[in-house]
């Protein structure tokens, strides 16, 4: 999916769970209501899905997160090596320059190629993070949206 597309459905899914959290949240208050004003009627399977379902989406956006950040550490480190060794490579290359122009432009190459490769990873961890918010709301989305359905009077 497309970056664009992933910052769409986030955005799509975070007003989707907006008003169903509010419908939610609605619902489950007059539940708690009558549970206090007949406690011997109260919904106590409903009372008991409050805490046990958050933990679960959260537990699962959280793995998500987990994850990614965990991909983005190996991708940060292949980053750093790759970068590196360019840097040894640019270094030798201005150390064997026959003369200061020819040291200029190895210079020069490698500093343009390095703006090249930054401009890259960074579209490419933009596109990470896109894709990370839509995964990581995803669950709580689903949650929620789930919630709403089945409380509906």
């Amino acid at each position: 999916m497309s970056p664009i597309k992933h910052a769409a459905r986030t955005a799509r899914a975070g007003q989707e769970l907006l008003q169903a959290s509010g419908d939610v949240i609605a619902r489950r208050l007059e539940i708690v209501a009558d549970g206090l004003r007949d406690p011997l009627k109260a919904d106590l399977r409903e009372l008991s899905l409050m805490g046990s379902e958050k933990v679960e989406a959260l537990t699962a956006s959280a793995a998500v997160g987990l994850n990614t950040a965990a991909g983005m550490a190996a991708t940060t480190a292949a980053v750093v090596s790759r970068e590196t060794a360019a840097a040894q490579d640019a270094l030798g290359a201005v150390l064997k320059a026959s003369s200061p122009a020819e040291a200029a432009l190895a210079q020069g190459a490698w500093a343009t190629a390095a703006m090249g490769r930054a401009v890259s990873d960074g579209w490419a961890f933009g596109a990470t993070m896109l894709k990370l918010q839509a995964e990581a709301l995803s669950p709580i989305h689903a949650a929620a949206v789930a919630n709403a359905k089945r409380l509906k009077k």
